[in-house]
């Protein structure tokens, strides 16, 4: 919701995190820097096959380690116990047994006095397996089975989940088209590589509670699973969240580990602490699927796009985790931000004996945008127009309806598209660079929070209690997880503006289940839209007792009371009139005792009656539109990215320096998916699980960025507000692609376009040159 602002605003401007000061000055305190009294330090045991049957676990030698405590082994109490974070795919258990499923599953556990003790305890443990042939390819995965690896699969194969939507004749729009372009194209695994790796601390309390200490994203479902494997109710649980070192959606799931440091700490009676190194990050993983993607898509002689159909084959590893929400993403938020009279979209995730993929940054629309955006780029060559004339052609308007019931509100993206275009110079560089030199167009359209909750029930997505102290100081608590985004930041602003006090009177409390009120966590670019306006309405109720206690003082009416600058209220029509905060709030407190509330937020009641039809519902979307230039070295295949243009659509920038943030770091992890990162794999095993062996941008990679922000001003966003923090990543993937087409004339289809790649697609084109050069001679 757009609102006149303060005088005091902070909105808008540009301001340093409220916890920069602690995290640059080392005085933040992450779950590797805390230490409780008698703590155990535990290590995984971890699988040594791909697929096969656990039958004996020996724990002899582990045991004879010095500093060996405990250990945890399949068959335990609570070890079996399902968990997830989606209530419809249950599948993962704090240790895989009998059955492990992907090479470094977990299948015991061990605490000892420190953490070289744990280490050699775990190497020292024994598994016998009886191995079984692995399912490695996805399309393996598509055959019926007489032991497939999770009974909740589909008919007798390893199907996770399947997604089978139409709208509009998509046959008759093929059929009718003037032209059409698409192809195959293939991704690769990316995981998250955040800057922190994986921990938690699990606490036993005397009166028999357990506390843990975690590294997540997402405080709420953590505490949930942790509630069912415990077998306790959720107030004998507490979950604190520490600062965070990053997340990107790989700390979005309640996790194994989670589970194991819990049922040691209660085995034991003593704090266990577990603290990943980084190749047990990369194989806990739950980072991009790998997925084959095929699209079609068609537009008449106008060039009006007339159908889409597109097709996925994503390939899961070895649990649930997001998936069913990845399979539906991978087809519906393609029906942004261009408008579709026909759409087709068929979704097949598998489960392999790989690590487990889950929710990456931009969840579910990157591939698919690449495909999107790259096929449009090849239609606009075969129609005879240019790449931006053709999206602005066919750009949604807003206050309208998707041909699958998305509702679009607010929307920016025709601004986009022009100042990302004038400021690029693109009428002047498209096809007119030399050789080697090219530039590329990608857009973007993506939630701004699920519009349906994980967990269907009543209860509000985000909920804010504000309390003002006896001295003016506002206390704001919310288990909304900020992970290095600024969404403590955004919390303070908001709450601020509401009341009309300064900032500074602001102090956060975010982390604990014990004191703060239900938030569903960071994810799906929910927090800014649903938090923030949960955090508004708390502090405009907090503003109306503030108003009241003015009336009283002066005899005038309370609605007529505004923030008149300063830290004071001012009668709107007798502006002489002003009452400090300070004395407003003696006076309230003299009549409440506190001043004490709660602001909640609900999404509104939105789309079709489709099956399916809540996947990709969100109150508000972004749009973004990128031009990136860059060089591409034909004799070396590198290539070099030298600036990017980026226009994003987010409604209304609460914090400048924030958003541009997010911007240019989706930009720097995109452009890692786009040229270098993938997880590779031999025979099951994980083959570059370090950041030596996985590639990703350097500063030196990084291009100079010029953030253009596009306000559109949502009608139901905070002061405005839409998303900024995963939207970003997917247009610079395509963005890429059609700039080194533009360079070299190659259209690549795989990612990333390493430069064995782009070697390889130079190559292939000059066969076909010549073979085509060789027919020409003998025909002639």
């Amino acid at each position: 919701m757009s609102q006149e602002l303060t005088p005091d605003t902070t909105i808008g401007q540009r301001l340093p995190l409220v916890d920069s000061w602690e995290k640059v000055s080392g005085r933040g305190v992450y779950i590797e820097d805390m230490r409780f009294p008698n703590m155990l330090h535990a290590r995984m045991v971890r699988a040594s096959v791909a697929h096969g049957l656990v039958r004996r676990v020996d724990l002899g030698t582990a045991r004879r380690v010095p500093g060996f405590v405990a250990a945890l082994v399949p068959g335990e109490r609570g070890t079996d116990i399902h968990f997830g974070v989606l209530p419809i795919s249950e599948d993962e258990t704090a240790l895989s047994a009998p059955r492990v499923l992907y090479q470094g599953d977990i299948v015991a556990a061990v605490a000892c006095e420190d953490e070289l003790a744990a280490r050699d305890a775990a190497l020292a443990v024994r598994v016998e397996y009886e191995e079984r042939a692995p399912v490695l390819r996805p399309k393996d995965a598509l055959q019926e089975t007489s032991d497939p690896l999770h009974a909740r699969s589909v008919g007798g194969t390893n199907i996770h989940k399947t997604v089978d939507q139409a709208f509009g004749d998509v046959e008759r729009a093929f059929a009718e088209a003037h032209a059409q372009a698409g192809g195959e194209f293939r991704f690769h695994g990316v995981n998250h590589a955040f800057t922190e790796p994986i921990g938690c601390i699990a606490v036993p309390e005397p009166d028999g509670r357990m506390t843990l200490y975690s590294a997540t994203q997402v405080p709420h479902y953590v505490h949930l699973a942790l509630a069912k494997v415990l077998e306790m109710p959720l107030h004998r649980i507490r979950v604190v969240k520490p600062l965070v070192g990053g997340g990107f959606g790989g700390k979005s799931d309640p996790f194994p580990h989670e589970m194991v440091a819990a049922l040691l700490a209660r085995k034991t009676g003593r704090p266990v602490k577990v603290i990943f190194d980084r190749e047990e990050v990369f194989l806990n993983n739950h980072g991009r699927h790998p997925t084959a993607y095929r699209l079609q898509v068609a537009a008449d002689r106008e060039g009006r796009l007339t159908g889409l159909d597109a097709h996925a084959l994503i390939d899961g590893g070895a649990w649930a985790s997001f998936g069913v929400v990845t399979t539906y993403y991978n087809g519906v938020l393609s029906q942004g931000p261009y408008r579709l009279p026909a759409f087709r979209y068929g979704g097949r995730r598998v489960y392999t004996n790989k690590p487990p993929s889950g929710a990456m940054r931009g969840h579910g629309a990157v591939n698919a945008r690449f495909a999107l955006e790259t096929s449009l780029d090849e239609l606009a060559e075969q129609l005879g127009t240019d790449p931006f004339d053709l999206r602005a052609q066919n750009a949604l308007p807003p206050n309208t309806v998707t041909l699958n019931h998305l509702r679009i509100t607010s929307n920016g993206f025709l601004e986009c598209l022009e100042r990302v275009r004038s400021a690029s110079e693109w009428d002047r560089k498209f096809r007119r660079l030399p050789y080697g030199r090219g530039i590329g167009l990608g857009c973007g359209f993506y939630i701004s929070g699920s519009a349906l909750p994980i967990h269907r029930t009543r209860t509000p997505q985000s909920t804010v209690h504000v309390k003002i102290d006896v001295d003016g100081g506002v206390t704001i608590h919310s288990m909304a997880a900020d992970i290095g985004q600024g969404s403590d930041t955004m919390l303070a602003q908001c709450v601020a503006e509401a009341i009309g006090v300064r900032m500074l009177r602001c102090r956060v409390l975010a982390k604990d289940t014990d004191t703060a009120p239900l938030d569903l966590g960071s994810y799906s670019s929910r927090v800014t839209f649903m938090a923030g306006n949960a955090a508004l309405r708390a502090g405009e109720v907090i503003r109306r007792k503030l108003t009241h206690a003015c009336a009283r003082l002066t005899g005038r009416r309370a609605e007529d009371f505004v923030p008149g600058g300063d830290e004071t209220y001012v009668h709107r029509d007798e502006p002489s009139i002003r009452v400090r905060y300070d004395d407003a709030l003696a006076e309230a407190l003299a009549d409440n005792g506190a001043l004490i509330a709660k602001g909640v937020y609900r999404a509104p009641k939105l789309g079709g009656g489709h099956k399916g039809s809540g996947a990709g519902l969100s109150p508000t979307y972004s749009y973004q539109a990128f031009v990136a230039e860059l060089e591409v070295d034909a004799e070396t295949g590198f290539v070099k990215v030298e600036k990017v243009w980026a226009a994003h659509d987010v409604g209304k920038a609460l914090n400048v320096t924030a958003v541009e943030g997010q911007i240019e770091g989706s930009i720097h992890m995109g452009l890692g998916q786009a040229l270098s990162e993938e997880m590779r794999y031999g025979g099951g095993q994980l083959l570059n699980g370090s950041l030596l062996d996985y590639k990703i941008p350097t500063p030196l990679e990084m291009p100079e960025v010029e953030v253009h922000i596009v306000e559109s001003n949502d009608p139901e966003g905070p002061l405005g507000a839409k998303e900024c923090g995963e939207g970003a990543l997917a247009p610079i993937l395509p963005a890429v692609a059609n700039a080194i087409y533009d360079a070299v004339g190659v259209r690549l289809r795989e990612v990333p376009m390493t430069p064995e790649r782009v070697l390889a697609a130079l190559e292939d084109r000059s066969r076909r040159e010549r073979r085509a050069g060789v027919a020409a001679g003998k025909s002639a």
